[in-house]
C-alpha cells in the first residue's frame, strides 16, 4: 500500500539522458528570449581584384584607364586603317591621323574640364547647355552656314574641322534628362511629371537630327531618353508602350529614304546586291574572316587597300578583326564590358539621384552604341552609321565622348568612400594638384531645395488657378465687362452668354 500523495515509479519515468547531461555537467537552461538579430558583416575580398575593388578610389581608376586604353586603341587603328587612303588623296599617310590625335588631346581637356566642373554648375547650366544645342541644330540646316557630307547636312567646318552639332546634343540631353528627372520624380511622382517636357523636347531634337538626315544619331537619341526613363521608374507599361511606337517609328523612316530601304532590304536578303548596297557590309565580313583567331599583325590589313570603305570609320571594328584577330576584337568588348560594370557599380554606390540617372544613362548610351556598331559589322544588325566610341575617327564624337567619361568620373568622386578619402588626402599627387576636391552631398541642403522647387510650382498652380476664377467671373454683355459678385457669379439682372458645342448659336440665362 502507498499513500496518495506518493506514487509507484515506473521504468518510463527515468530522466531523459539529455536532463543527465544538464545535470552532469552543472549547465543551467535559461528561459528562451527574444530571437536577436544580427546585422550581416560584410566579407572580406579573398582575391587581390576583390581586394583594389573594395579601395575607395577603384571606380574611379577604371574609368581614367578604360577611357586612355580605349582612346590609344583607336589612335594606333586609325592610323593603321586610313593611312593608304590618306597617302592616296593627300600624299601624307598621317592627315586622318593628325586630325584625329588633336581631337583626342581636346577631349582629354574636356575631360579634366568635366572633372573640375562642380556638379551643382553642371546641373545650373544644363537647361542653356541643351537650348544652345537646339540652336546649332537650327543653324546646321541653313544652306550656307552648315556643310553636306556623305547625303547629311550635319557639319559646321571651322579652319578646316569639322563639328558635329548632334553629337553635342547627346550630352545635352543626357545632363539636362537626369536633373529634370532628379528634380521631379520625388516630388511629382507622376507620368505626366516624368514624360513632360522631357519627351516632347527630345522630339524636337530628333525631328531636327531626322531633317539633316541622320538616322544614325537618331537611334542613339532614343537611346538615351529610353535610359532616362527607365531608370526614373516609368511604369513598364507605358515604358513598352514608348519602345514599340519608337521601333516601328524607326522601321518607318528607314523604309522611306531610298538608301535606307536598301540597307533593310540587303540585310533581310543578304547576298542580294553584292556589288551595290551590300558590298561593305560583304567586305567586312571577309575582313573578320581573313583575321582568325590572332589576326594577320598589326598594319598587314588587306581590306585597307580601298577594298573596304569607311574602314577608318563605321567599319573599323572589321580592321581591327583582320589585325589582331579574335584576341583583339575580344579585347575590345571586354573593355566596353568592363566600363559596363563600372558604370552600374558608380551608379549604385551614388546617393546624389542626379548622378544615379547620369552614370546609368551615359553607360547605356556609350556601350548601347558600341554594340550597335559591332552588330552591324559582323552582320546581326542593319548598317545604321554609328561610329564606335572613342575608336573610330571622328572628331566631335571623340571629344564629346570624353567629357562624357569626365562626368563619369566625376561621379566616381562623388561616392561617399571616396569623398572621404580624397578630403583625408589618399589622392595622389598629380590628382591632388589638377582636380578640385569633391563636395559631399547633402540630402538636407537636396530636400530643401526640391520643397522651394514644390512651393514655387504649387504657388504658381494657385495663380493660375485664381487667373482662371477671375476670368470665369467677368462676363459680356454689349461689349461692356460685367463683374461678378460673391464667389464669382455674375450680379443679378446681367445675362451671362456661354457657347454650346450641340447648338448654333448662343442663349443667355438669368441667375
Amino acid at each position: 500500500m502507498t499513500s496518495a500523495g506518493s506514487r509507484t515509479r515506473r521504468p518510463t519515468d527515468r530522466p531523459r539522458p539529455a536532463a543527465r547531461t544538464a545535470a552532469a555537467t552543472g549547465v543551467t537552461r535559461r528561459a528562451p528570449s527574444a530571437p536577436q538579430t544580427r546585422k550581416p558583416q560584410p566579407r572580406a575580398p579573398r582575391t587581390r581584384i576583390g581586394t583594389w575593388l573594395s579601395r575607395p578610389l577603384a571606380s574611379f581608376h577604371l574609368v581614367v584607364t578604360i577611357a586612355v586604353l580605349l582612346t590609344v586603341l583607336g589612335l594606333v587603328m586609325v592610323l593603321s586603317s586610313s593611312s593608304v587612303e590618306a597617302y592616296a588623296s593627300d600624299g601624307s599617310a598621317y592627315t586622318l591621323f593628325t586630325r584625329q590625335v588633336i581631337f583626342a588631346g581636346v577631349g582629354f581637356a574636356l575631360f579634366f574640364a568635366a572633372l573640375w566642373l562642380p556638379i551643382r554648375m553642371v546641373r545650373r547650366l544644363s537647361f542653356l547647355a541643351f537650348v544652345g544645342t537646339v540652336i546649332l541644330l537650327v543653324l546646321v540646316l541653313i544652306p550656307g552656314i552648315g556643310t553636306k557630307s556623305q547625303g547629311s547636312r550635319g557639319w559646321f567646318t571651322i579652319a578646316g574641322f569639322g563639328l558635329q552639332p548632334s553629337e553635342i546634343a547627346k550630352i545635352a540631353l543626357a545632363v539636362w534628362g537626369a536633373h529634370l528627372l532628379a528634380s521631379r520624380r520625388t516630388d511629382i511622382p507622376s507620368v505626366r511629371g516624368m514624360l513632360v517636357p522631357l519627351v516632347p523636347s527630345a522630339l524636337v531634337v530628333l525631328v531636327l537630327v531626322l531633317l539633316q538626315p541622320d538616322l544614325g544619331t537618331a537611334v542613339s537619341l532614343a537611346v538615351i531618353v529610353l535610359a532616362l526613363l527607365w531608370l526614373a521608374g516609368l511604369p513598364l507599361k507605358l515604358f513598352v508602350a514608348i519602345v514599340g511606337t519608337g521601333f516601328v517609328g524607326t522601321v518607318i523612316l528607314a523604309l522611306t529614304a531610298g538608301y535606307r530601304s536598301a540597307r533593310m532590304r540587303e540585310f533581310f536578303n543578304p547576298g542580294s546586291d553584292p556589288q551595290g548596297i551590300g558590298y561593305q557590309s560583304r567586305q567586312a565580313m571577309y575582313s573578320l574572316a581573313d583575321g582568325g583567331i590572332l589576326g594577320r599583325g598589326l598594319g598587314q590589313s588587306r581590306a585597307k587597300w580601298s577594298y573596304l570603305p569607311n574602314a577608318h570609320n563605321d567599319f573599323i571594328f572589321a580592321i581591327i578583326g583582320e589585325e589582331l584577330g579574335y584576341v583583339g576584337g575580344a579585347a575590345v568588348l571586354g573593355l566596353f564590358g568592363l566600363f559596363v560594370y563600372t558604370g552600374l557599380r558608380i551608379a549604385v554606390r551614388s546617393v546624389d539621384p542626379f548622378l544615379r540617372l547620369l552614370v546609368g544613362t551615359a553607360t547605356i548610351w556609350i556601350t548601347g552604341q558600341a554594340f550597335i556598331n559591332v552588330g552591324y559589322v559582323i552582320g546581326l544588325l542593319p548598317v545604321t552609321g554609328l561610329q564606335l566610341p572613342l575608336i573610330s575617327a571622328g572628331g566631335t564624337s571623340t571629344a564629346t565622348t570624353l567629357f562624357m567619361f569626365g562626368l563619369v568620373a566625376n561621379a566616381a568622386r562623388h561616392e561617399p568612400e571616396a569623398v572621404a578619402a580624397l578630403n583625408s588626402g589618399q589622392d595622389g599627387w598629380f590628382w591632388r594638384r589638377l582636380v578640385r576636391k569633391p563636395d559631399a552631398y547633402s540630402p538636407v541642403r537636396a530636400q530643401a531645395a526640391r520643397a522651394e522647387a514644390v512651393r514655387r510650382a504649387e504657388a504658381d498652380r494657385r495663380a493660375s488657378r485664381e487667373a482662371a476664377a477671375r476670368t470665369r467671373s467677368v462676363s459680356y454683355e454689349n461689349g461692356r465687362p460685367a463683374r461678378g459678385g460673391k464667389g464669382g457669379r455674375p450680379e443679378r439682372g446681367v445675362r451671362q452668354k456661354r457657347s454650346s458645342g450641340s447648338r448654333a448659336g448662343e442663349r443667355g440665362f438669368r441667375r
